[in-house]
């Protein structure tokens, strides 16, 4: 992967969150999370360089990689060659693209170095939508370690909030990897950590909007009580006195399994 930088005269752009990962048993490892990748479909969003890529293609996987820095479509040329038929590249922003559409309306593996400033803005995009389950099989996504201690995190603690009860309400969320920021190049100020999501039953009777619209308020204004919090969200005190939820109570107390109520009797 060096020599491909060298020869393609790249450098990891700071303006699009760009850290490039060189070391290839990591990737592999990587790789390996969502199990057998043999001739499965899988999207990457920032491949780069392509190092990702690579390991991706090693397995098995057909790629779908979706790459707005035209500096990197000729590494990522160059390995399409090296595996035929194997790789798509698509230039573009991850957030402007139909990726149920882009994937043909497959399911699909989603496998990412997420560039750091569209990272969470993606992943809320694919845990969101009343359609479940989703077109995805799993989400394997390197976050920045705190961005990943917040999706796993339970409830009754300062990094529990609305990113933990998206992605847990239907789904299971679990750290799979830590990975020390000298791994990167280069090397960012944070650590960082791969998250590993795969779907679960919706619970019956609750719409993602509505719980959606819920938590945006619950932990907008999270030192709040949730009376004071929730006045925004009609109906929503009044069933908290329903269920016998105590409108004193913080948003960093409620549970995911008392959010989902909430949104049932919201409706």
């Amino acid at each position: 992967m060096r020599e491909v930088i060298a020869r393609h005269g790249l450098s990891a752009s700071k303006a699009l969150g760009q850290n490039f990962l060189f070391d290839e048993q990591l990737l592999d490892r990587i790789a390996a999370i969502p199990g057998d990748l043999s001739g499965r479909q899988v999207l990457e969003v920032g491949p780069g360089p392509g190092g990702l890529t690579r390991a991706l293609l090693r397995a098995g996987a057909r790629v779908t990689a979706i790459e707005m820095d035209r500096r990197c479509l000729p590494a990522l040329a160059e390995l399409g060659e090296a595996f035929p038929g194997q790789l798509r590249v698509v230039e573009g922003d991850a957030l402007k693209l139909d990726h149920a559409e882009l994937m043909g309306g497959e399911p699909f593996a989603v496998l990412s170095n997420l560039p750091y400033n569209v990272g969470t803005a993606l992943f809320v995009r694919w845990l969101g939508g009343q359609n479940w389950p989703p077109l995805w099989t799993s989400l394997t996504l390197m976050f920045q370690q705190e961005v990943a201690q917040r999706i796993v995190a339970q409830p009754g603690g300062s990094t529990y909030g609305r990113l933990a009860v998206l992605a847990q309400w239907r789904a299971e969320a679990k750290l799979a990897m830590k990975v020390h920021r000298s791994a990167f190049t280069p090397p960012p100020k944070v650590m960082s950590a791969v998250v590993h999501v795969t779907p679960c039953a919706i619970p019956e009777g609750v719409s993602a909007r509505t719980l959606e619209r819920l938590t945006e308020a619950a932990f907008g204004q999270r030192r709040k009580m949730l009376r004071q919090s929730l006045k925004g969200v009609p109906g929503a005190v009044e069933v908290l006195e329903k269920l016998g939820i105590d409108p004193q109570r913080r948003a960093e107390t409620v549970s995911i399994r008392e959010f989902t109520q909430i949104s049932r009797e919201l409706g």
